[in-house]
């Protein structure tokens, strides 16, 4: 029973850090652009299916986890372009546009790439001992790379010059304008920023979940529930209230089922939103 608990546990780990990568991509763009991207389950989905396209068709994982981000990026700047900013004014009208959106993505997927779910191989087999149990290897992986691309965006946030100006526009864009910085194509780098954040969680998950063209509707709440839980905008505090409801979502099932797991995590919600509705994390840095 210990060996199923840990094991659990680790999994909830190695998922709560690919949902930490998703959600951060979802934290910044509600930070900066103040919408709710309903379709960000949707991009995370796409990840997932141009993963196993592109490692099928070229035969490599490895050129997949490279060109996916790269799409993704040129994807969100199109449509922050085409399909945010004409409505970035009307917080309600962004939600219908972005829902209608992720409509359009799943349809979309499903109309050429079929309704049946699929799997991915791992592209490393095999398993390591861990604490007295068998541990699959890509797990680990998935795990230790979405740690260090978490580690890289927080770096490139505070370090660059790009990041310098999305965080003052993120601050103040009245006085960032006044500055000189374009903050029309900032918003634009940052949309795509996080569509290439959800696309890359999904295709480090690919291996792990099943690919199909519904994958992002179980990660849109829980992306949701840790931006809350976090406090909105608390990009560092997004991070750890995902990898610690995934934790205690992984504990939680090995001694009841997924839907009480997922109950208890609303029920942490609910309760952050009336006892700390600016976030559990709320003193934490921005």
């Amino acid at each position: 029973m210990t060996d199923v608990v840990f094991a659990l546990a680790i999994n909830g780990l190695v998922w709560g850090l690919i949902i930490a990568l998703i959600a951060l991509g979802l934290s910044i763009i509600f930070g900066l652009l103040d919408i709710i991207n309903v379709a960000h389950g949707d991009l995370f989905m796409l990840g997932t299916v141009g993963g196993l396209v592109i490692a099928t068709a070229t035969g490599s994982f490895w050129v997949a986890i490279v060109l996916v981000p790269i799409i993704a990026f040129a994807l969100g700047l199109a449509l922050e372009r085409f399909v945010i900013r004409p409505t970035i004014r009307q917080a309600a009208l962004t939600i219908v546009t972005t829902f209608g959106l992720s409509m359009m993505l799943q349809e979309g997927v499903r109309a050429t790439y079929g309704p049946q779910p699929r799997r991915m191989a791992p592209p490393i087999g095999g398993t390591v001992p861990l604490f007295g149990i068998d541990y699959d290897i890509y797990r680990l992986f998935a795990a230790i790379f979405a740690a260090l691309a978490l580690a890289a965006f927080f770096v490139f946030l505070n370090r660059t010059k790009l990041g310098t100006r999305i965080r003052a526009v993120r601050h103040d864009p009245e006085t960032a304008t006044a500055l000189g910085i374009p903050v029309a194509r900032v918003c634009g780098i940052t949309f795509a920023l996080g569509t290439a954040m959800a696309a890359l969680g999904g295709v480090i998950a690919a291996p792990i979940t099943t690919v199909e063209f519904r994958t992002g509707v179980d990660i849109l709440p829980f992306c949701f529930m840790a931006v809350v839980i976090g406090g909105l905008g608390n990009l560092q505090g997004t991070v750890a209230a995902a990898v610690l409801l995934a934790v205690m979502e992984g504990l939680v099932t090995s001694f009841a089922n997924p839907t009480i797991a997922r109950i208890v995590s609303l029920a942490i919600m609910s309760g952050v939103l009336l006892f700390r509705p600016h976030g559990l994390f709320a003193g934490a840095t921005r």
